[in-house]
């Protein structure tokens, strides 16, 4: 998507509310500037660090309850995976 913004006298621009809302930027949001061969603008994402700390504590916990064990069982470690924790 490319469109043409204008810049306002006190060099303020105006995201329309089809970009807010591809890119999932809500009133309040931080964004992040990077100056390259234009301005790239990017959001600032947030991350539930409460959320984190529960997914690896549940997948310690799996790990866990395969201690002790000298070779896993089939099957034993298809649901130890940290990958699915972080998608949204």
């Amino acid at each position: 998507m490319t469109l043409k913004l204008k810049v306002g006298r006190k060099g303020y621009i105006i995201l329309p509310k089809s970009v807010r809302e591809a890119v999932g930027v809500e009133e309040g949001d931080e964004l992040v500037v990077e100056i390259r061969d234009g301005i790239l603008l990017k959001p600032v994402r947030k991350v539930d660090v409460e959320g984190v700390r529960e997914a690896l504590r549940k997948h310690l916990q799996v790990l866990r309850n395969l201690e002790g064990r000298k070779e896993p069982k089939l099957g034993d470690l298809r649901t130890v995976s940290l990958e699915g924790e972080f998608i949204e």
